[in-house]
């Protein structure tokens, strides 16, 4: 039994469905788009990269977390927990510390304890080695000692 009728001729004390729909497709919605943020500024945090520039010559010490590419020269010891990776044409002066070491430039010091070591065609080293992996390049150069392929504990 309708108390009343709307213009459209629909009792107002049953509900009508349709609006139903609308509100569940509209908080969908809504949930998209706050979740799509937030996975890319998740994805954004892992991807974080500080860049030194070319032409630029900083003096100093590099250390936390998060991946590292020099363009330009940098004195001073590097030590991340991430990537480093020194491009072709630049140039760093000190010891070397972090996950993974990319030479495409030249590095005059030594790179500790890195899981892995790529040095490029371009790439120059002038010091010690010791890495989990080494992969060289025809055309790339390294004066000084090299460890690789052993586990912390000296064995395999």
């Amino acid at each position: 039994m309708a108390l009343w009728k709307d213009q459209y001729g629909r009792e107002q004390n049953t509900p009508d469905p349709a609006p139903e729909k609308p509100a569940a497709t509209v908080a969908a919605v809504e949930t998209a788009r706050t979740a799509a943020p937030a996975a890319r500024s998740a994805a954004a945090v892992d991807a974080k990269e500080s860049v030194l520039a070319a032409g630029l010559t900083i003096e100093g010490k590099i250390e936390g977390s998060g991946n590292v590419r020099v363009a330009g020269n940098f004195k001073g010891d590097v030590h991340v927990n991430g990537n480093l990776t020194i491009e072709q044409g630049a140039k760093i002066t000190g010891s070397v510390r972090a996950n993974t070491v990319v030479v495409g430039g030249e590095l005059e010091g030594n790179i500790d304890a890195a899981t892995r070591v790529e040095l490029l065609q371009t790439g120059v080293l002038n010091g010690d080695l010791k890495a989990g992996s080494l992969t060289v390049a025809a055309g790339s150069r390294m004066r000084g000692r090299a460890e690789f392929g052993w586990d912390d504990k000296g064995g395999k």
